[in-house]
């Protein structure tokens, strides 16, 4: 999330959508306007919104599809859906939150209210990204804050591990399964460093993206715990497979390619965290 935090209003009446721009804007958030259901899903292809407001009487499709929609697309997946509606009645509301909609306000409002409850949205919005939703593992900002720390001490190694393969995975199995290898191969990871270094606080588990995890460890463990993971990683590998599919010949299902890589004080000086996390990447080889 930047700075200026990004809003989709997804309205149909002009003299709502206007006074919400224009409020919003002197708020200091950056504004984009859709009047159709279509509209808002064709923006979001090009823009990453940190929140939508979203009416649901829409003149093509209404705002329940749109979030259903929205919810089915790794972009905006988990973008925070603020549901602002005439329609009052408990069904109405319960159908939106159950499609995952973290607030539903019904006109008229409160501007002041809803200034709050957009405030408070992107709030809870920006914590969650400090950790990955799928796995809830460190995520970027945490790692880089992690590894930072390291440019100024010594007798560190960091353990990169990578998973390609994960798009052709999902084309042929749907992102749930995709999610659950992803969740899975974080699994294997944890226990082993666990094993390894049962002090929590001796380890630090972070995810770069979906493909790519760090494990920081004392560099007097990090052979072993390479070895362990190498092992661990080829024999788990079938489990990550739906079931139908773990057993199947390799070359008739999309393929999981693992890699190690692992990169110590010694490989230094790193004098940023950027340049740490791009040795461990360079460092890593095929299983």
């Amino acid at each position: 999330m930047s700075d200026r935090p990004t809003i989709l209003v997804v309205e149909d009446e002009r003299e709502t959508a206007a006074m919400l721009t224009t409020f919003f804007e002197g708020e200091g958030y950056a504004i984009h306007w859709a009047s159709w259901g279509a509209d808002a899903l064709r923006i979001t292809q090009d823009v990453q919104p940190d929140l939508i407001v979203l009416d649901i009487r829409l003149p093509d499709i209404d705002g329940y599809e749109v979030c259903r929609r929205m919810r089915a697309q790794r972009r905006t997946e988990h973008v925070p859906i603020i549901f602002l509606t005439e329609r009052r009645e408990r069904v109405d509301r319960l159908s939106g939150l159950e499609l995952g909609a973290v607030d539903y306000i019904t006109k008229p409002f409160d501007i002041q209210e809803l200034r709050l409850r957009v405030r408070n949205a992107l709030r809870r919005a920006r914590y969650e990204t400090l950790v990955d939703p799928i796995t809830g593992l460190a995520s970027e900002p945490l790692i880089s804050e992690k590894l930072s720390s390291l440019t100024r001490q010594q007798g560190w190694a960091v353990l990169c591990v990578g998973v390609d393969g994960l798009d052709k995975f999902a084309d042929e199995y749907g992102f749930v399964a995709r999610d659950d290898a992803v969740r899975a191969l974080a699994l294997v990871l944890s226990n082993t460093a666990s094993e390894g270094s049962p002090d929590p606080d001796s380890h630090f588990i972070g995810q770069l993206d979906s493909g790519h995890f760090v494990i920081v460890v004392g560099a007097g463990l990090v052979h072993d715990l390479r070895e362990k993971l190498a092992t661990r990683l080829k024999q788990a590998v079938n489990y990550f497979y739906p079931a139908k599919d773990r057993y199947a010949d390799a070359s008739k299902r999309p393929s999981l390619r693992l890699s190690l890589g692992a990169v110590t004080t010694s490989d230094g000086p790193f004098a940023s965290p950027d340049e740490v996390k791009t040795a461990a990447l360079n460092a890593l080889t095929a299983l």
